[in-house]
């Protein structure tokens, strides 16, 4: 009996991929970005806990709904055929029901917070739940992705502020070309195994342009910042952390550009250190004005 709560235990773990952190600081860069340039330095500890942890919660109930999703797929696919539903370990029921454990706990998180922000968290819980689906009509699922993985922005401004400021947008939609940019990289590792599936993904409508269209997404995440911090009326240290964010995107370019599966998956992994050096800009810039 208890060996078999364990191995339940561990595929539920893998399911809302605790072995990947990579998706959850992918999801928290951004809200880390805005609670900060919200807030103008330091947010409050309370505002920052529940934000911190409700990145982790909708990162998981996501991935949970995205294995629910893709069940029929990933068992065809050469990177996903070991996952815990499309493998039998838990059934398409359970990892729903997990998914939604999980997102009524990100909604009691966020019961401190003002109107405005709860109002946002539901649109923000429906596009989470939209986006495993849209792989099967849309062009560009990334772009879904940028959304959903870019809406704590406005939840946070809406959290601290009570409005959102066109600087949050700016952020947002630069944070919408830069999920294109890795998620696409990512995309890029399973291109044989989509095109077979016939599924629609970034890399496969951009084909031989895909590293050009990366690049051009980089360089909107970019420019996006630049004007953010003219907005916030950063101080020139925010240059620091812009210069190791071109860096890193300069080297993920280089890696995509051989094609080859290992160089994209890791490519995409590394964007975890280009969200944290833009988060590094916009923190000196703040506190050194």
């Amino acid at each position: 009996m208890q060996h078999h709560f364990i191995t339940r235990l561990v595929s539920y773990a893998y399911l809302i991929r605790l072995d990947k952190p990579i998706g959850t600081l992918l999801l928290l860069w951004p809200t880390w970005w805005a609670l900060w340039l919200a807030s103008s330095g330091f947010p409050e500890w309370d505002i920052l806990i529940i934000f911190t942890v409700g990145t982790f919660l909708m990162r998981s109930a996501g991935c949970a709904v995205n294995d629910y999703a893709d069940q029929d797929f990933d068992r065809h696919v050469q990177r996903t055929r070991g996952r815990p539903v499309t493998s039998g370990r838990i059934s398409g029921k359970e990892a729903l029901g997990v998914a939604a454990v999980l997102a009524l706990m990100a909604f009691l998180l966020i019961q401190p917070l003002n109107t405005f922000t709860k109002a946002l968290s539901v649109f923000a819980l429906l596009v989470a739940i939209v986006y495993p689906f849209t792989k099967r009509f849309f062009a560009i699922p990334q772009a879904i992705l940028g959304i959903a993985f870019g809406f704590g922005i406005p939840m946070a401004y809406a959290a601290v502020l009570d409005f959102i400021p066109p600087e949050a947008w700016i952020l947002f939609v630069g944070n919408i070309f830069w999920a294109i940019a890795y998620d696409t990289a990512y995309a890029m590792v399973d291109r044989d195994d989509d095109i077979r599936l016939g599924l629609r993904t970034s890399a496969i409508t951009f084909g031989s342009f895909d590293i050009l269209a990366i690049g051009v997404c980089y360089g909107v995440l970019l420019l996006s910042q630049i004007w953010v911090a003219q907005l916030a009326h950063l101080s020139t240290y925010f240059w620091l952390g812009w210069l190791g964010a071109l860096v890193c995107a300069i080297y993920h370019l280089k890696l995509v550009s051989t094609r080859g599966r290992a160089e994209c998956f890791k490519a995409f992994r590394h964007n975890n250190w280009l969200g944290g050096f833009l988060f590094l800009g916009i923190v000196l810039g703040l506190a050194l004005n």
